[in-house]
C-alpha cells in the first residue's frame, strides 16, 4: 500500500460536495436478499430432516442443496478432488460450486462475499450498529492486540487448509462417502437444535462481542473470511483516495469496519477490505475516493459490483444445476437409515 504525501491545507481549494450514492442501500438490499435465501433454505432443510426423523411416508421434501454452503470443510476436500482428479463430486457438489463462486467473487470484487453476502456478516453487521445505537459507539481493541487477534482466524484457515491437503484423495472419499460425511449437514444442524450450555455461553459470547466491537467475528475468527483474504489480494479492484481532492476530515477511515487508515494512503489493498463501500459513502469531498480498476482511474459504481455480485454467484448455480453437478442423488432409503441416527456417528 503507497503512502500519500502529507496534506496540510484545512481548506481546500478544489472542494466540491459529493453528490449521494447509493451503494449502502443497494449492498443492503443484496444483504438482505441472500439473509432470506439463508432462512428459506434453513427452513426446508429442516423440514427434509424432520421427514425422515418421523419416519414420514410417501415422498420426502426436496433437500435444498444450499445447505451445502454451510460445509466449508467438506467443499476443501471436494475442491482438492476436483484438483487432483478432474472429476466432479457426487456428494455436497453444490457446497464445492459455491466455494468456488465465493473465491471467484473475493478474486473479482475483493472480499465483497463478506460484505455483500454472507449471512453471518450480515448480522454481525447489524448487530455493531445496533450496539453503537444503544452507546452511541463501538469499542477498538489496542493496535498490538488487535494484531494478535486478527491472526487467530490465519491460524485456524491454516489448520483446516493443512488438514485437507495432507488427506489423500482416497482418504477424502473414505470420509465423504461414510456415514458421518453423508449426515455431515445434519449433524450441523442438531448442534444448534440440541445445543448444550458451553455452545451457548460460545454463541452468546461472540453475539455481545460483535455488538460492542465492529464484525468481532468476522475480524478475529472466521477462517471463511481469511481465505477469501487471500484471494481478493489478487483483485483488480481497489479503493483509491486522490489526495489533491481530499480534505483530511478523517471520516472515511472512521467509517471503514475493518478500521483501516484510508485517509493516510492512495490505494486500499489491506486483505482486509470487505469493499463495503462504507467509506465512500461517507467521504464529503466529490472524487476523493472510488472503487475502480487497477491502472484505471474511472470510478466502478455502486451498481455495477451490485450486478456483478448477484450475477457471479447466480451464473455458477445455473450452471452447476444445468450440468447435473448441483444435487446430492442418494436413495431416499439411504437417508431413512442414516438420518433418524445422524448422532451415533463420530468423526473418522
Amino acid at each position: 500500500m503507497d503512502r500519500a504525501p502529507a496534506y496540510s491545507v484545512k481548506k481546500n481549494p478544489n472542494y466540491r460536495r459529493a453528490r449521494p450514492e447509493h451503494s449502502q442501500q443497494l449492498r443492503r438490499g443484496v444483504q438482505l436478499g441472500f439473509l432470506a435465501l439463508n432462512l428459506w433454505i434453513g427452513f426446508e432443510f429442516y423440514r427434509w430432516v424432520r421427514f425422515f426423523e418421523t419416519w414420514g411416508g410417501g415422498l420426502a421434501p426436496t433437500r435444498p442443496p444450499g445447505v451445502e454452503g454451510w460445509l466449508p470443510i467438506a467443499s476443501l476436500m471436494n475442491l482438492k478432488t476436483l484438483l487432483a482428479t478432474g472429476e466432479f463430486p457426487h456428494l455436497h457438489p453444490a457446497g464445492l460450486f459455491l466455494l468456488l463462486a465465493f473465491l471467484a467473487l473475493s478474486w473479482l470484487l475483493r472480499k465483497s462475499f463478506c460484505s455483500w453476502l454472507c449471512p453471518v456478516g450480515s448480522v454481525s453487521e447489524y448487530l455493531w450498529l445496533l450496539g453503537r445505537k444503544m452507546f452511541r459507539r463501538n469499542w477498538r481493541i489496542p493496535k498490538l492486540g488487535d494484531y494478535a487477534l486478527r491472526s487467530l482466524k490465519y491460524l485456524l484457515m491454516g489448520l483446516f487448509v493443512y488438514a485437507v491437503a495432507s488427506m489423500s484423495v482416497e482418504g477424502i472419499k473414505a470420509f465423504l462417502e461414510g456415514p458421518y460425511g453423508v449426515v455431515a449437514d445434519v449433524k450441523m444442524l442438531n448442534f444448534f437444535r440440541e445445543m448444550g450450555l458451553t455452545g451457548a455461553i460460545v454463541v452468546a459470547g461472540l453475539v455481545v462481542g460483535s455488538v460492542f466491537i465492529q464484525n468481532f467475528w468476522c475480524r478475529y475468527l472466521c477462517p471463511y473470511g481469511a481465505l477469501f483474504g487471500l484471494f481478493s489480494w489478487l483483485s483488480p479492484l481497489r479503493i483509491k483516495r486522490e489526495a489533491s481532492l481530499c480534505i483530511d476530515c478523517e471520516k472515511c477511515a472512521k467509517a471503514c469496519p475493518s478500521g483501516l487508515a484510508v485517509d493516510k494512503l492512495v490505494t486500499i489493498g489491506s486483505v482486509e477490505c470487505t469493499g463495503c463501500m462504507r467509506c465512500i459513502t461517507s467521504c464529503p469531498a466529490e472524487g476523493a475516493l472510488h472503487m475502480s480498476i487497477v491502472g484505471s482511474r474511472r470510478p466502478v459504481p455502486a451498481w455495477a459490483i451490485a450486478a456483478a455480485v448477484v450475477g457471479i454467484f447466480l451464473g455458477v448455480v445455473a450452471y452447476a444445476r444445468l450440468s447435473g453437478h448441483w444435487h446430492t442423488n442418494l436413495p431416499q432409503s439411504t437417508y431413512q437409515q442414516l438420518v433418524p441416527r445422524a448422532d451415533e456417528f463420530s468423526h473418522p
